[in-house]
């Protein structure tokens, strides 16, 4: 991993291969590392950029409540820094609400973009709750108690322990600043379903059959021919440990392609 300032922290990320730039934004309580299954595949044919968002992994983690907005500007400072001018933006979760405010403020910087278990929708007044209430938990029982009882709701009912278990693994990394931080920025964050409809960019739409985090419902919000949307049967919310080589196709596929179906 290497590390760069962006917006007066230190943001640390894996670079690999060469090619046509994809950068990949992990979900809530990941890393780069979310994406081990996937870059893999990648790298052969592209250059695969992964950040440790703000919050999070080897990533700074300053005091207080972040915005997806200032998120989205570290990854900016990230693609300043190593002088990308144009990428595809891939986003898991967490990382496509930050790939969406890239999308709205930054779309002159993009080729393409996409949400992976991801939404434009804003957060409900029952799970703008549920943020404080995670929150308090994280504050009062610590991170790895947060993260033992986050994980397995995040993948099918059929999943292999060994992958949760592992997705604990990089969750337990997590400062809990930057997970209160991140959870706080969640809750503010604002409808942004425009921000898919609107674009003349290419758009990739990927959800799982058994996301009960993000439905599918609720990440397919355009029929615009812009819009590439893939699911995945028996997949919930973590396709890149679930479905590494599925997920690996579609991006292909995206990036190869993006406009045709």
């Amino acid at each position: 991993m290497e590390n760069v300032r962006c917006e007066g922290s230190n943001i640390c990320y894996s670079d690999q291969g060469k090619g046509e730039v994809i950068v990949l934004l992990h979900g809530f309580c990941g890393s780069a590392e979310y994406w081990e299954k996937v870059i893999p595949g990648l790298t052969a044919n592209y250059r695969v950029i992964a950040p440790d968002l703000r919050g999070h992994g080897a990533s700074d983690a300053p005091l207080g409540a972040y915005t997806i907005e200032q998120m989205a500007d570290d990854v900016l400072s990230l693609l300043d820094a190593l002088e990308i001018p144009e990428c595809y933006l891939l986003g898991h979760s967490l990382g496509g609400y930050i790939t969406l405010s890239f999308a709205q403020h930054h779309a002159s910087r993009l080729k393409g973009f996409g949400l992976i278990h991801s939404s434009g929708y804003p957060d409900s007044e029952e799970a703008k709750e549920n943020r404080l209430k995670s929150v308090t938990m994280i504050q009062s029982e610590g991170i790895f108690a947060f993260v033992d009882q986050l994980v397995p709701g995040l993948f099918a009912p059929e999943a292999e322990p060994r992958l949760l278990d592992r997705a604990k693994e990089i969750g337990y990394k997590t400062p809990p600043q930057g997970a209160v931080g991140a959870s706080l920025a969640m809750r503010e964050r604002p409808d942004r379903r425009d921000v898919i409809s609107a674009t003349a960019l290419p758009v990739l739409l990927v959800a799982g059959a058994e996301d009960t985090k993000v439905t599918p419902e609720r990440t397919f919000t355009s029929d615009n021919q812009n819009i590439t949307k893939a699911t995945l049967p028996g997949v919930g919310h973590m396709s890149m440990y679930e479905a590494p080589e599925q997920l690996v196709q579609i991006i292909k596929d995206f990036v190869h392609a993006p406009v045709q179906k």
